[in-house]
């Protein structure tokens, strides 16, 4: 006989948050402060791209500029209902075309960010740090997420949780700098910022605890805009009971920290999936470190997600633009 556990029937995982995303209004009203953003839609001739695009377009925080193959673009245009005459098409044919002509359009600073349509995050990625044609910088290029809770949208920003395995120190203090910055740019005046590990103490056998204590102090010395604490275990970033029953309390970051920075790939997106799935959150996540920001959107993605996202890169954009 076949267990509860195991029967297709049995009833869905309790642990799941069944909440719709919802595109936090204050990322979504501070993005429509500036123009619109000049995007590249990388094979834009699909539904999900296209109506990303379209989302974003309405809000008045898009300015798209569609690349891929003209017919497929015009009828994913059309089933929307969407006149796109006014806008440019840069004709390619398939991923590789289009994600080549998309980067030397960023490179070229004739768009301010680039966004990932229907195709291989491989190909797309290989293009954009393409020595000759892609828009890589001396910085290492890292990915942050901007999470939002549903009800109150109060968010956690998370890096890097997809680009980078295994991020040396040095990457990982250029991370902060660059949350530190993200952070004040979404309107928090003083980001408080964690260092995840396992727990809250230098520990030789575990390497992530003597690493972010060193970047903890590290921070002190040369961000002063911003408080650092690590390392830190997860009870101690978001929980003020933790912190307090820890003798933390006056800690300025533990029990109610704005960003985490994770050691490493795996912890970073087991982190993001949690409060995605669990938490019910919207991910709103953009890489950084290039000429221009770029979106790494997902197929899973949820619309509210993408237009997220799309705020989240107007905001940074126009952040590099200053």
């Amino acid at each position: 006989m076949k267990s509860g556990l195991s029967d297709t029937n049995a009833i869905p995982n309790p642990f799941i948050r069944d909440v719709e995303p919802v595109c936090p209004a204050n990322l979504l009203a501070l993005a429509k402060q500036y123009q619109p953003l000049r995007t590249a839609i990388v094979r834009a001739g699909f539904s999900l791209p296209m109506q990303a695009a379209y989302d974003a377009f309405s809000q008045g925080i898009l300015d798209p500029v569609f690349v891929g193959e003209r017919e497929l673009i015009e009828q994913q245009a059309e089933n929307l209902d969407w006149d796109i005459s006014s806008f440019e098409i840069v004709e390619a044919c398939g991923e590789e075309e289009s994600a080549t002509k998309s980067a030397i359009l960023g490179r070229q600073g004739k768009v301010s960010a680039i966004m990932k349509g229907h195709l291989h995050t491989d190909v797309f990625m290989k293009a954009l740090v393409n020595s000759n044609t892609g828009v890589r910088t001396q910085k290492r290029l890292f990915h942050l997420f901007h999470i939002s809770e549903p009800k109150t949208g109060r968010a956690l920003i998370v890096s890097d949780a997809a680009v980078n395995i295994a991020p040396d120190i040095e990457s990982r203090k250029h991370m902060l700098v660059e949350i530190d910055r993200v952070a004040r740019a979404i309107g928090i005046e003083r980001p408080a910022i964690a260092i995840l590990s396992a727990t809250e103490t230098p520990m030789a056998a575990m390497p992530s605890s003597v690493e972010a204590h060193e970047l903890a102090l590290w921070a002190a010395e040369n961000i002063p805009t911003c408080d650092v604490t690590g390392p830190l275990a997860f009870d101690l970033i978001i929980s003020r009971k933790s912190a307090e029953i820890k003798g933390m309390s006056d800690d300025p970051v533990a029990g109610q920290a704005d960003a985490i920075l994770v050691p490493d790939i795996v912890s970073g997106n087991v982190l993001f999936k949690s409060l995605v799935y669990l938490g019910g959150g919207c991910a709103a996540g953009v890489v950084l470190g290039g000429m221009v920001p770029i979106l790494l959107t997902s197929r899973a993605d949820p619309p509210a997600a993408r237009l997220a996202s799309c705020a989240l890169a107007s905001i940074i954009g126009n952040l590099q633009d200053r």
